[in-house]
């Protein structure tokens, strides 16, 4: 399954190809391992969910997005999701075909396609959510109180400086937007 294509920084090849000078640590293999393997578990619990149904985790994400966000944009999913314009085309199609997505015009401009989860797209987004819930409720739990904000304030710090505040906006948006459209 393919991963998500991400934007690169144009030194990127520099920094990766000089070797580290002898004054510099050495890398964080741990923690680079770590994220790796609590990668792998992460996405594994939904994979299997997903195999089952003919769907990978390009389909998992697209289906997050659009029920955390109703009404997004394709325009908006393409720039959240960073993948071609071709790939995210033929995930909604599967996933509009077989009746989890569907696409409606904007109210305003009728050339505006709007995206929302049908209550089966939405009950299997909630599904994988709730696996990915568990696991992380399990790993928070372990290591106790203050471990939500420490682990929440990581990983936003591990998102590139220039994006981050725009996806913690995002993040910020879809809880109220989710809350609305559940009355």
């Amino acid at each position: 399954m393919a991963d998500v294509t991400v934007t690169v920084p144009a030194d990127a090849d520099r920094v990766a190809s000089s070797p580290l000078p002898h004054d510099q640590p050495e890398p964080i293999w741990d923690l680079i391992e770590l994220l790796f393997f609590a990668y792998r578990d992460f996405v594994g619990d939904p994979d299997h969910v997903l195999k089952r149904l003919g769907f990978g985790r390009a389909h998992h994400r697209v289906l997050h997005f659009v029920n955390r966000n109703p009404g997004i944009t394709v325009a908006d999913l393409l720039d959240t999701l960073k993948i071609t314009k071709q790939s995210l085309g033929r995930v909604l199609k599967q996933l509009m075909d077989e009746g989890y997505v569907e696409q409606k015009a904007g109210a305003n401009d009728r050339r505006q396609r709007l995206l929302y989860v049908t209550p089966k797209g939405e009950a299997l987004a909630m599904k994988l959510a709730r696996l990915q819930t568990e696991r992380i409720a399990r790993a928070l739990a372990d290591l106790g109180p203050g471990a939500n904000e420490s682990a929440r304030r990581f990983l936003a710090a591990m998102i590139d400086p220039d994006e981050r505040d725009g996806v913690l906006r995002m993040i910020a948006r879809a809880d109220p937007a989710r809350r609305m459209r559940d009355r």
